[in-house]
């Protein structure tokens, strides 16, 4: 495998419609990058457990188990997880990109981020606007992490919003717009 690598994990199945996309975005090829590096870059039904830190409050790995939506838990995920499938992947970077279903609350819990309820069982990560801070200064949100379900347009500009106040935060002032 590369030095560098980007892993796509989703805790849903595998959509059919990811072929559609994958032809549409030259950055998709899966199967190139299989033949590349020698690994599909994708996982599917694949539940993010922990992070791991180096002790410095850094992270170094990403911690996951496979998950069956099979077997529906009450009160719960409509998944469970599988005993016994616990992987770790190697980590400098983790990015959340986590759609229609919001945060987990596991992962806020572990990284000191409070969490906001709404309507429909709904929830997100507790940020200020427009500098997309939460509680750990070294933990930003953006998008439907930060806002809720929204569109898609609302992500990328608070994505952009997002890379300026890392910028500023890691550099100390920004020439982002």
């Amino acid at each position: 495998m590369s030095p560098f690598a980007i892993r796509y994990l989703s805790v849903k199945a595998q959509c059919p419609l990811l072929r559609f996309v994958k032809a549409q975005c030259p950055l998709l090829r899966f199967e190139e990058a299989a033949a590349r590096f020698g690994d599909d870059p994708r996982a599917f039904c694949i539940q993010t457990a922990e992070f791991v830190d180096d002790g410095k409050g850094n992270v170094k790995a990403v911690k996951t188990i496979e998950v069956d939506w099979q077997v529906m838990t009450e009160g719960g995920p409509p998944f469970v997880p599988i005993p016994g499938t616990e992987k770790e992947y190697p980590a400098d970077l983790v990015f959340l990109a986590l759609g229609f279903l919001g945060p987990e609350h596991p992962v806020a819990d572990q990284l000191g981020v409070k969490i906001k309820e709404g309507r429909g069982g709904m929830s997100w990560y507790d940020a200020e606007h427009e500098k997309y801070t939460t509680d750990n200064e070294k933990v930003f949100v953006a998008g439907d992490c930060r806002r809720g379900q929204s569109l898609v347009v609302w992500a990328i500009n608070e994505g952009r919003g997002a890379a300026r106040e890392v910028d500023r935060y890691l550099m100390g002032s920004t020439d982002l717009p």
